[in-house]
Formats: C-alpha cells, sequence, structure tokens
C-alpha cells in the first residue's frame, strides 16, 4: 500500500534514477488485485480476534483508564469499515488505469487507503503494548 502510495504521489516526470522515480517504475496497477485481497483478509482476521480484544484486553484498558487509546481503537474499527466500503471504488480505479483519464480519483482512495492501513497498524500496535507503557 505504502509503495502504491508513493507512486502514485510521485510526479509524471521523475526518472528512475530518482528516489520517487523508482517507485513509479514498477506499473502501480499490479498491486491493485493484492490490496483488495489483503486488505479483505486483514480486516477478516482482525474481526476474528477482536473478540479477544473485547473480552480480555479492553476493560483493562478501561481499569486503568486509558480512554484516549480506546478511542484511538474505536477509531482504526470505524476506518477499517470505511475502507471496505472504498474497496470496489480503488479496485475500478485500478483495473485499468488509462493514460489520458486523470490520476486525481486513484491517488486519493489509494492515500486514503493508505491513511487507513497505517493508523490501523499504528494504533494496533499501541493498544496492545499501552500496557507495558509506564504500568
Amino acid at each position: 500500500m505504502t509503495h502504491q502510495t508513493l507512486a502514485a504521489w510521485a510526479s509524471v516526470a521523475a526518472r528512475p534514477p530518482s528516489f520517487f522515480g523508482r517507485f513509479r517504475s514498477v506499473p502501480s496497477a499490479l498491486f491493485a488485485n493484492a490490496v483488495v485481497a489483503l486488505y479483505v483478509a486483514t480486516t477478516l482476521l482482525g474481526g476474528i480476534i477482536y473478540l479477544y480484544f473485547r473480552v480480555d484486553v479492553r476493560p483493562e484498558l478501561e481499569r486503568a483508564g486509558h480512554w484516549h487509546v480506546l478511542g484511538f481503537f474505536d477509531l482504526k474499527e470505524h476506518f477499517a469499515a470505511i475502507g471496505l466500503a472504498l474497496l470496489p471504488a480503488y479496485w475500478v480505479c485500478w483495473r485499468r488505469p488509462l493514460d489520458d483519464e486523470p490520476a486525481q480519483t486513484r491517488t486519493a482512495l489509494t492515500s486514503i487507503l493508505a491513511f487507513i492501513v497505517w493508523w490501523g497498524f499504528l494504533s494496533g500496535h499501541v493498544a496492545n503494548n499501552i500496557m507495558g507503557f509506564g504500568s
């Protein structure tokens, strides 16, 4: 997701010797199917382990008064659902990108999904590790 986002944001004039030119040298459309499949698989697996979080971890965080962490984690859940709803539009935009069509929609959808993925990654790790921070 990060690679495709950097490639989408890179200037068309970026040449392969440059940092962003290397990202653009790989066809970004090739990532679309993998991104969709991995996003759905990750969300499903996250839903399966969510029960453990809800029963064992969340009450401990509530007792410890880590309300801000729980708020970030709740945002993670909402963002993940929004990402699932965006996947069909994302896939349609990337399945056959045409050279003459504007790339703003692809770039925007890719950026939103990248934000959601990174938010989920970071907030999940903080929620997982928070009881070790100063406790």
